[in-house]
């Protein structure tokens, strides 16, 4: 059985319980952005009450289009506060992708920035739906009633139009059971799916992982992670909040200018993707830098000396996905290992139950043995936008990940892929995380992808990705001959493909393209 989840009500239960208690500390430091809990609560208190006069409300769909930083907090909460559900948008969106991502959600109205680092949003807004006039539906997203860019101001103003005493009232008929927040998540070939969540076990979920991770009163936490995703949103944005923490974030380009925010600002945790520090890393001025703050995380090259990882996979790695609202498997040691721990992803957490399934008999899969992941709990999402929970439920609940995982005889749990990312190739079955471990290792530590790409005899072939500037390319009949000794034969890339960063095919999402990657192996 999963153990029970706090109830902590709504968001905005949440923060008027921080003004309270600790009203003059930080919520969000985002490079020389500061927001206090007070600040918070004022801001978007005014936001809410301009969206009210717009006619938002409970049930309301409100796009926001923001990149990481206080807007889009203060947009975030404004649209919590009054029962509406926040859809966020990928600032990296297409206008083809924004047409789909509004309609796929019914969205009502848009908030967001007209211009950001060269991306026009008023245009691509512009091309994906049409320019319409006020009391118009456009067709390709025939619930859009208005597009707000740059406009908090004119909200505020708004904001006079609705007394606080009516604010007060709608916040106070929010329920926990309403709906947060819809996070659209995709693989790297699926189609968007609009992940519902609701207030109550949002919050209940994050103030679980705060408690294994250590994240408390007080705490001040330094993450690169984009807030439209739902590693952003809610481990970052919502635990935050449900803590009363601090969260630390940088925009900044210049390797210099974050590497002095983060020792200015000296984060007790961290929290993103080792890959997007890179850059920071790799600055002439990194090894000087004190980040003796730093306690724990798992942006390793971040932590001091004495207490980083000399082997990454003997430390506890964890999985999130955007159904169980960011993380599910965690563990708090973040000591090195035994080596028959390799790889761990720790255990499920509080409110999570899991099954181990044979994906072909249904049955749970013995110990040791590899299944697809299953959760059912509170902590789980209600479903997806427009699909009926049959689509996506078993009959008695359960959720399936599409993850393949086995447990070992102390329960912790242990990655193998993804289902359908197995490669079949003459009848034998490969696993892509295997020879990614082997191959980065023949490389030097390079960043490395392993997919099947189709073959007349073989049905699939093992063919590999290797992520190197044209001066650092590797010696690939060097590599071939240090995989034959680690691998069976079978399992050796007979396709090798050496790309810089820059050219990975991508989507939107963040994830690699893998149709296209596909296309340039043919």
């Amino acid at each position: 059985m999963s153990a029970p989840i706090t109830p902590l009500g709504t968001v905005s239960r949440v923060l008027r319980a921080h003004v309270a208690e600790r009203p003059d500390a930080e919520l969000l430091v985002c490079d020389d952005d500061r927001l206090t809990y007070a600040d918070a609560e004022r801001r978007s208190r005014v936001l809410a009450r301009g969206l009210l006069a717009v006619g938002a409300g409970r049930g309301s769909r409100i796009g926001l289009l923001f990149p990481t930083g206080v807007d889009f907090v203060l947009a975030w909460l404004a649209t919590a506060r009054v029962g509406a559900i926040a859809v966020p948008l990928s600032t990296f969106s297409t206008s083809r992708e924004l047409r789909d991502l509004l309609a796929r959600a019914d969205v009502d109205l848009v908030l967001g920035m007209r211009e950001y680092r060269g991306n026009d949003y008023a245009a691509a807004l512009a091309d994906a739906v049409g320019s319409f006039a006020p009391g118009e539906r456009p067709i390709a997203a025939p619930h859009l009633r208005g597009v707000w860019l740059d406009a908090f101001a004119a909200l505020e103003a708004r904001a006079a139009d609705v007394p606080d005493e009516l604010l007060d009232a709608i916040e106070d008929d929010v329920t926990p059971d309403d709906r947060m927040v819809i996070v659209h998540t995709s693989g790297s070939t699926s189609a968007p799916k609009g992940v519902i969540h609701q207030h109550g076990p949002l919050l209940g979920h994050l103030d679980a992982l705060n408690q294994i991770r250590g994240l408390h009163a007080g705490t001040r936490l330094f993450s690169n992670s984009p807030m439209f995703w739902i590693g952003g949103l809610a481990y970052n944005i919502v635990g935050a909040l449900v803590a009363g923490a601090t969260l630390l974030c940088s925009a900044a380009t210049d390797p210099v200018e974050t590497l002095d925010f983060i020792e200015r600002e000296r984060p007790e945790l961290t929290n993103g993707y080792a890959a997007s520090i890179a850059a920071l890393v790799a600055h002439p001025s990194f090894a000087g830098r004190d980040f003796s703050s730093i306690r724990s995380g798992n942006l390793h090259p971040l932590l001091p000396t004495a207490i980083r990882p000399t082997d990454v996979e003997l430390r506890h790695n964890m999985l999130g996905t955007t159904e169980t609202g960011s993380v599910c498997l965690m563990s708090g040691d973040e000591t090195d290992q035994p080596e028959h721990r390799r790889g761990s992803f720790g255990m499920p957490v509080p409110g999570l139950t899991p099954r181990v399934v044979d994906p072909e008999t249904l049955a749970d899969a013995p110990v040791g043995t590899i299944g697809e992941l299953w959760f059912r709990g509170p902590s789980l999402m209600e479903g997806y936008y427009g699909r009926e929970r049959f689509e996506i439920f078993t009959p008695d609940g359960w959720y399936r990940t599409g993850d393949l995982f086995h447990v070992d005889t102390d329960g912790f749990f242990y990655f193998h892929g993804r289902r359908g990312s197995m490669i079949k190739t003459a009848g034998a079955n490969v696993s892509p995380l295997e020879v990614e471990a082997a191959l980065s290792d023949a490389t030097g530590g390079l960043a490395v992808m392993v997919l099947g790409v189709p073959d007349p005899e073989r049905d699939q072939v093992v063919a590999a990705v290797i992520l190197a500037e044209p001066d650092t390319s590797p010696d690939l009949d060097a590599v071939r001959t240090e995989l034959r000794a680690r691998l069976s034969a079978y399992k050796v890339p007979r396709r090798f493909l050496v790309l810089a960063p820059a050219d990975l095919p991508m989507l939107s999402s963040g994830k690699p393209d893998l149709q296209a990657i596909e296309e340039l192996f043919a």
